[in-house]
């Protein structure tokens, strides 16, 4: 399949943004970050605070979370004075938890400015935000025109121009065809109804596009293939990893570590283990002498790899020299915020009790 992006003719590319935002101000989603077609633009720090989070994530997924760190730091200042652990814990479940080390690290930035900055260029600058986050934070809060590119535009707009170079490699055709359909004005809203569009309408699969309102101008449904947009390079097949997870429990509490800042789940409470990582197994040695026995497995997908996470339990002596970290009461674990995979294997734990 060639790229078409450059063939494509839409005709008054003005039309299609005023075509969509016209469904835009009928159809928008009710969130609890964002502010409706006509009301004055949302909180900066709330905008950021779902976009942070809307990474890789649902929206279904993520208004939970989004709930817990407002009721608990309310603003960008109170976040910026947040103990990391107590973050790290709230975030805990939500996964890619580079994402809450870098939410700390921006919020204490944007207290030690004074506010957040108001323009791409200038967002681009803060800890952790990329161009994605820095455009729709500048669209959306400050009303400021950026090209604002998720996977759901990036749907909807191969589909409008029939780009099939295949992703990545597309992705710079997609962004130079929505920056010609971006308006002036209202280029927040406009990024918002894109979103929506992708999200409702212009799905991965079955898409309607009797009730698009860029049906018109659509080139791959003009054709009739517009689930074969956006063309994707074929996946490479995940490597599985192994691995071992020590509950090791004394006197109804359990060790938890808080695992290195840097590298997979960073700064996390967590059970020890025996060293697996995205690139290697687990060495399966235990942290003491024993007795230890099996209490099962765990499995777990991460982006880039499997992991097959054996579970090994043992009670402590007292005299046991153990790695260092913290004794949590086994009837609070739920409470340590620990990272899924971590929590299944608590989970394992517990009903072998």
């Amino acid at each position: 399949m060639q790229a078409s992006g450059e063939s494509v003719r839409i005709g008054d590319e003005g039309g299609v943004a005023a075509a969509l935002l016209a469904w835009y101000d009928t159809h928008a989603r009710r969130l609890p970050w964002r502010a409706l077609p006509g009301d004055p633009a949302p909180d900066p720090y709330r905008v950021w605070l779902s976009e942070v989070m809307l990474q890789q994530t649902t929206v279904a997924a993520v208004r939970a979370y989004y709930a817990k760190f407002l009721a608990l730091w309310p603003t960008v200042e109170a976040l910026a004075d947040a103990d990391d652990a107590d973050v790290m814990a709230a975030w805990a479940g939500l996964g890619y938890y580079a994402r809450a080390r870098n939410l700390l690290a921006c919020a204490r930035e944007v207290a030690r400015r004074g506010a957040f900055p108001r323009t791409e260029a200038e967002l681009r600058t803060l800890p952790g935000l990329g161009a994605y986050t820095a455009a729709a934070v500048a669209a959306i809060a400050f009303g400021q025109r950026a090209v604002v590119v998720d996977a759901n535009v990036e749907r909807v707009v191969s589909r409008l121009f029939a780009i099939g170079e295949p992703l990545p490699g597309g992705r710079a055709a997609i962004r130079a065809a929505t920056d010609r359909v971006t308006p002036d004005a209202r280029a927040g809203d406009f990024a918002q109804a894109m979103m929506d569009l992708g999200s409702s309408i212009c799905t991965v699969r079955g898409p309607r596009c009797m009730l698009c309102p860029l049906a018109k101008p659509c080139a791959a449904r003009a054709a009739g293939t517009a689930e074969a947009y956006p063309v994707k390079a074929a996946k490479k097949a995940k490597p599985t990893r192994t691995g071992t997870a020590f509950w090791i429990e004394r006197d109804g509490a359990v060790l938890l570590v808080t695992r290195a800042d840097k590298g997979m789940l960073g700064g996390m409470r967590a059970l020890p283990d025996d060293g697996w990582s995205a690139k290697a197994h687990g060495h399966g040695a235990p942290p003491l002498p024993g007795p230890w026995r099996a209490g099962g497995t765990v499995r777990h997908g991460f982006t880039h790899f499997d992991l097959e996470l054996q579970l090994m339990l043992c009670e402590a002596a007292e005299s046991a020299s153990l790695p260092e970290g913290e004794f949590w009461p086994v009837d609070r674990v739920e409470a340590a915020g620990l990272p899924t995979v971590f929590a299944k294997a608590a989970r394992l734990a517990l009903a072998d009790r």
